[in-house]
């Protein structure tokens, strides 16, 4: 497999195996306050897998915490963040992460925050390492409880690894979700409305 070093291998660093998230979290035993999930079923189809889930924990995976799109905003993960990993037995890999807020207010400045990191986090990825060229598209808004935001980030390496992202940003309430999809590829292999789909699930079970 081609070197990793865009936007999608912070991604599958954690799906590859699900133990690197374990150091960090513990399971959420059916824990009152975690809000609702997605399931394999949820996601977008894999032409040639099917996907596999792991449970429910809380706190954030060590990939979240090293994302340049998503740590400052969800890296320290805390008592009230969850997430759950997917992933299929080819390149493709997914991870949704929730956050329960104490208030509607600071739910909405959360949602703000993480979508301002999303739409710069191209030219991070950039400065960072300047062999990666970045490109984030923003596939607009979808109308479901207090909003949902969806973007594709497409990094190549001088290498000439290419990988394809897809990111979620939704709301309801005083809870704020982030759905992430990622492969090898371009634009041209994101399922987007398969994705829009899943944000609209994700969103609707958080309740």
């Amino acid at each position: 497999m081609p070197k990793r070093t865009g936007a999608g291998a912070l991604l599958a660093l954690a799906v590859t195996g699900f133990a690197l998230g374990a150091t960090l979290a513990t399971p959420a035993n059916a824990a009152a306050k975690a809000p609702g999930f997605l399931t394999t079923a949820d996601l977008p189809p894999h032409p040639s897998s099917a996907w596999t889930a792991g449970e429910v924990t809380s706190g954030v995976p060590e990939a979240v915490e090293q994302d340049r799109c998503l740590s400052m905003a969800l890296g320290g993960g805390g008592s009230d963040t969850w997430y759950r990993e997917f992933r299929t037995d080819h390149d493709t890999s997914a991870r949704q992460v929730s956050v329960q807020l104490s208030t509607t207010a600071a739910a909405k400045g959360r949602f703000s925050r993480l979508n301002k990191d999303i739409t710069s986090c191209a030219a991070r990825i950039e400065k960072a390492d300047p062999e990666t060229e970045a490109t984030l598209k923003d596939y607009g808004t979808l109308p479901v409880e207090e909003g949902a935001h969806v973007y594709g980030l497409h990094t190549v390496t001088l290498q000439g690894a290419s990988d394809i992202r897809l990111l979620s940003v939704g709301r309801d309430g005083r809870t704020v979700t982030v759905v992430d999809w990622g492969q090898l590829g371009g634009f041209g292999d994101a399922p987007v409305k398969a994705f829009e789909q899943t944000t609209v699930t994700a969103v609707n079970k958080l309740h």
